[in-house]
C-alpha cells in the first residue's frame, strides 16, 4: 500500500513543482524585463515538461530505460490523442491563427519523432533484443533542441505584435511576486518538489509493476504519462471552453518536442539508456499519430480541428491503452 500512496504523492509533487517553477521563473523573468509573450513560449513550455524531465533523469540514473521511454512516448501520445481529442470534442479548435505559428511547430514535432526513431532503430538492423540511446545521441538531440529554440525565437520576432496582442488578451496566466527573494524561494520549492516527486514515482513504479505482474513500461506509458500531462490537459480543456486555444495548442506541440530533445536528450547524456526492442512498435505508433496530426492540420479545413477528428484521436488513445495492457 505504501508504494501506491508514494506514487500518488509523487505525481502531485511533480505537477505542483512544475507549477511553482513556472510561476517563480516567469515572475523573475518579468522583473528582469523579459517580455511576457516570450516567457509564455519558453519558460511555460519548458516548465510543463519538467515532470517528464525529472522522471526521465531519475529513471535513467537508476537504469530504468523502460520507464524513460514509457514516460516520453506515453506523454507525447497523451498530448496529441487525449488532449487534442478532448479539446476538439468540447469545441472546434481554431488552429489557423497565423501560418508562421502553430502550423510551423507541428512539422518540427514530426521531425523530433523521426529523429527518435532513427536514433533507436539499431534493433531493426542487427536483430538485438535491446537498443541503446548513447551519450552522442543525447548530444545530437540537445543540438536539435537548440535549433528549435532559435527557430521559435525567429517566429516570435517575426510575429512579435501578434504574440503581444494574444498575451494581452489574457490567454496565459502568469503569477507575479513583487519581491525577488520570493521568486527564488518559489523556484527552489518547485525544484525540490520535482526532485522528490520524480524519485518517489520511479521507485514506486518499480514496486507496483512487480506487485501486479506487468512491466514498468506499461505503468510509465499509461499512468505516469497521464499524470504528468494533467497540467496541459486542464489548460487545453479550459481554453477550449473559452474558445482560446491557440497558445494551449502551441504549448502541447512544443511540449512534445521538448520531451524528446530535452528530457530524453539530457537523460542520455547523463547515462546511456538501454531499452527493450519491443518499444519500437510504440515509437512507430507515435510516428503514425504525429503524421495524422500533421495531415489533419495541413489538409482539408486547415483552420479547424473538428469534433470527428477529436473522437478519432480519443478512440485511438483507448485502442493504444488496450494494446499496451494486453501486451503486458
Amino acid at each position: 500500500m505504501t508504494e501506491y500512496l508514494m506514487f500518488i504523492l509523487g505525481l502531485f509533487l511533480l505537477v505542483k513543482g512544475a507549477d511553482w517553477l513556472v510561476d517563480g521563473s516567469s515572475s523573475l523573468a518579468k522583473q528582469l524585463g523579459v517580455p511576457t509573450f516570450i516567457i509564455g513560449l519558453t519558460v511555460v513550455t519548458l516548465g510543463t515538461t519538467m515532470p517528464e524531465f525529472f522522471v526521465s533523469i531519475s529513471a535513467a540514473i537508476k537504469g530504468g530505460g523502460d520507464i524513460v521511454m514509457g514516460n516520453i512516448i506515453g506523454s507525447n501520445l497523451t498530448n496529441i490523442l487525449l488532449i487534442f481529442g478532448l479539446a476538439a470534442i468540447i469545441t472546434r479548435i481554431k488552429i489557423k491563427v497565423h501560418p508562421s505559428i502553430t502550423l510551423k511547430e507541428v512539422p518540427f514535432a514530426l521531425l523530433a519523432t523521426f529523429v527518435l526513431f532513427i536514433i533507436t532503430n539499431e534493433s531493426l538492423v542487427d536483430g538485438s533484443k535491446s537498443f541503446q540511446i548513447t551519450r552522442a545521441d543525447g548530444v545530437l538531440m540537445v543540438l536539435f533542441l537548440a535549433i528549435f529554440i532559435y527557430y521559435l525565437y525567429e517566429l516570435i520576432i517575426e510575429n512579435e505584435e501578434l504574440f503581444k496582442a494574444k498575451f494581452r488578451g489574457g490567454k496565459i496566466n502568469l503569477k507575479s511576486y513583487n519581491v525577488n527573494y520570493v521568486n527564488y524561494l518559489v523556484i527552489f520549492a518547485g525544484a525540490v518538489c520535482l526532485y522528490l516527486g520524480s524519485t518517489w514515482v520511479v521507485s514506486s513504479v518499480e514496486k507496483i509493476a512487480v506487485n501486479i505482474g506487468v512491466s514498468a513500461f506499461v505503468i510509465s506509458v499509461t499512468t505516469i504519462a497521464i499524470g504528468t500531462s494533467l497540467p496541459e490537459l486542464f489548460t487545453a480543456i479550459t481554453a477550449a471552453l473559452k474558445g482560446n486555444v491557440d497558445i494551449a495548442v502551441g504549448n502541447v506541440v512544443g511540449a512534445n518536442i521538448f520531451n524528446i530533445f530535452w528530457a530524453l536528450g539530457i537523460s542520455a547524456i547523463i547515462t546511456p539508456i538501454t531499452i527493450p526492442s519491443f518499444v519500437i512498435y510504440d515509437m512507430i505508433f507515435l510516428i503514425v499519430v504525429t503524421m495524422l496530426l500533421f495531415m489533419f492540420l495541413f489538409f482539408g479545413r486547415r483552420d479547424e480541428f473538428e469534433r470527428w477528428q477529436g473522437i478519432c484521436f480519443v478512440l485511438l488513445y483507448i485502442f493504444y491503452l488496450i494494446f499496451v495492457l494486453l501486451r503486458g
